[in-house]
């Protein structure tokens, strides 16, 4: 198939970010913990759902990038490349986490009352829409990573799988870490996994960037 190259580096720059510790894994430690299992599940689907909104802007931005010359476009994937460099470079920097962390804003864990359903569902849709990490990554990755000449609904394709992708990965989170015992293990040595992140994504924007300096931009 044409395109599986393509969507094998989409699937591992998604992968990498978003394994990486950030906003929507904060709000889903902070669920899981706080108000257990059912809640941080219907939180993890807001978060897939809010990566739809991305995927849409994404999309609507390629377009207005083809409007523009080759030199503004190189420019923004040299950008988009530069991102994902600062993330893993953030990554590399990870430290320890406290065994007993705050949640989200600084405020102790434990104590509120247990949210319904869709009020778990929205917080996770809009922890993940404004999410600065989050936009600039879509945006990168879809100026970095995804050729212009991709058919609309191939890319459209990708966006359903990163967001089914991102929903499935904060399940799983969800229910490792309702698991105490695994939550502490886990926030022992979340730093070195955070690390390995961080040189795998620069790697990989070390690998977009060379590549610009040899393929043209597509008319």
């Amino acid at each position: 198939m044409p395109y599986c190259a393509e969507f094998l580096w989409v699937a591992m720059a998604h992968l990498l970010a978003v394994a990486s510790p950030g906003p929507d894994f904060a709000i889903v430690l902070r669920q899981s913990i706080v108000h257990g299992r059912k809640v941080a599940i219907w939180t993890s689907l807001g978060i897939g759902t809010g990566i739809l909104v991305h995927i849409g802007y994404s999309l609507l931005g390629i377009g207005v990038l083809l409007a523009q010359s080759e030199t503004w476009f190189l420019i923004l994937k040299y950008v988009g490349a530069s991102y994902l460099a600062w993330i893993g470079l953030n990554a590399l920097r990870s430290k320890p986490l406290p065994e007993h962390s705050p949640g989200l804003g600084g405020s102790p864990l434990g104590g509120p009352a247990v949210p319904g359903t869709r009020s778990a569902f929205v917080t996770g849709f809009v922890v993940n829409v404004f999410n600065p990490k989050a936009a600039l990554f879509f945006i990168a990755l879809f100026v970095t990573v995804i050729s212009p000449t991709t058919p609309r609904w191939i890319q459209a394709g990708y966006g359903i799988w990163m967001a089914l992708a991102t929903a499935t990965w904060f399940t799983c989170v969800s229910l490792f870490f309702t698991k105490e015992r695994v939550r502490r293990a886990f926030l022992r040595a979340g730093h070195w996994f955070d690390r390995i992140m961080g040189v795998l994504l620069i790697a990989l924007a070390a690998r977009l960037a060379l590549a610009s300096l040899h393929q043209p931009v597509a008319d």
